[in-house]
């Protein structure tokens, strides 16, 4: 189940990246399961991983051959390889030895990824097998059938485009990700691959992807749980006419298109959120600092009962309300506090707001996309988090995950 109409927009090649798909047998046969993403000679490599303890093999070895101008991934889908211990180490190693083989290339110039379910051992072989037919298939017009080889428990594939123009010449920025449950802010709770034409140090890049992953990745939320694989790549083949993007030149057009890529991902996300039926943006006003207004929206987002109430359709108003009196803002106020459901107001002076009626908040929690706004009414700044219900499908789904 998913939230309004998502279709997968066209997803421009890229000049100097190529992707393969395959079948790897892993979990299942239907489609493919394993990616190859090839960069052009002299491309840059940014990332960011996630800050689970617990962190996953190939996000061991990725980090550790980020530092070595890598020129490949290798993704599988299916199965995470991670709590998997110095075993799952050596079967992340042998999958990038196998495609360097191939490829004639050293084995640290691999970033490894993985997603599926956690405590299995890679099947490394298997993975090694379908690399020949991953390679044959490499094209700059294969993003679509990467977004669906690198998908586990998602309903859709997800991915952008965008381009912009810097000094005439057209550069291309385009990202695919995975995610719809274990999704939680705290570094890039999914998997997304992002790849771009543009000429630029890689010191750079990572400072553009970083800051996008801040405003987009790190502010959503489906269930609380940051996985033990996540990761946000984002490649530069340096292929596009367009002059170096540089602290003077071109900064502001490429970094706005990579969050706007980025923005499209996390959105799709939650809407793809196990289970969902309402997409929700909590929006906190009038905070002291932008973390605090963070610190309150996660607070709601996290919540079980908000989420259930919001599947139920019911304008439990009061389980807003306690989520944001436990969100630990010191000497907070209530009595300045404003709350509101879409346009209605449901809180103000310390409790239910005089002309709130019960038949406006079931109108605003009749629709599947609602926005809940808390104004704290202690200072100027804001900060926004997007999540989505609970619903009877979501325990399914995780009950299930396994059979």
């Amino acid at each position: 189940m998913a939230v309004g109409e998502n279709i997968l927009p066209e997803l421009k090649p890229v000049s100097g990246i190529t992707i393969g798909t395959a079948n790897a047998g892993i979990k299942q046969t239907q489609r493919d399961d394993i990616a190859v993403v090839a960069m052009a000679e002299g491309s840059s490599c940014a990332a960011v991983f996630t800050q689970n303890a617990f962190c996953a093999a190939p996000v061991l070895l990725a980090w550790e051959n980020l530092q070595k101008k890598p020129r490949w991934l290798l993704i599988n889908s299916g199965n995470a390889n991670a709590g998997t211990g110095r075993q799952g180490i050596r079967a992340a190693q042998s999958t990038c030895a196998a495609l360097a083989e191939l490829v004639a290339a050293r084995p640290e110039s691999v970033l490894p990824f993985s997603t599926g379910v956690i405590g299995e051992n890679l099947p490394a072989a298997k993975i090694a097998a379908a690399l020949p037919a991953a390679l044959a298939a490499l094209s700059e017009h294969a993003w679509e059938v990467a977004a669906r080889a690198i998908m586990t428990t998602d309903t859709f594939a997800k991915g952008s485009s965008r381009q912009v123009t810097i000094a005439g010449e057209t550069m291309t920025i385009t990202g695919i990700a995975k995610g719809a449950g274990m999704i939680q802010p705290n570094m890039a709770t999914m998997l997304a691959f992002i790849g771009c034409d543009a000429k630029i140090a890689r010191p750079l890049l990572q400072q553009c992807l970083e800051q996008a992953v801040e405003q987009t990745f790190n502010r959503i939320t489906v269930d609380g749980d940051t996985s033990t694989n996540d990761a946000c790549v984002l490649m530069a083949s340096g292929c596009s006419a367009a002059p170096e993007i540089t602290g003077s030149c071109g900064i502001r057009e490429f970094s706005g298109a990579v969050l706007e890529v980025c923005q499209d991902l996390a959105e799709a996300i939650i809407r793809d959120g196990e289970g969902a039926t309402k997409f929700i943006r909590i929006v906190v006003q009038q905070a002291v600092t932008e973390q605090e207004a963070l610190q309150v929206a996660k607070t709601i987002a996290h919540s079980p009962l908000v989420k259930t109430a919001f599947f139920a359709s019911d304008p439990n108003w009061g389980r807003i309300l306690a989520a944001v009196g436990r969100a630990g803002i010191a000497d907070l106020d209530i009595d300045r506090i404003v709350m509101y459901l879409g346009d209605v107001c449901i809180v103000r002076n310390g409790g239910r707001a005089d002309d709130y009626r019960e038949t406006d908040g079931q109108r605003v929690m009749a629709g599947d996309e609602i926005t809940v706004t808390v104004d704290l009414g202690r200072g100027q700044e804001a900060g926004q988090v997007l999540t989505c219900d609970f619903s009877y499908d979501y325990v399914r789904i995780n009950a299930e995950y396994r059979t």
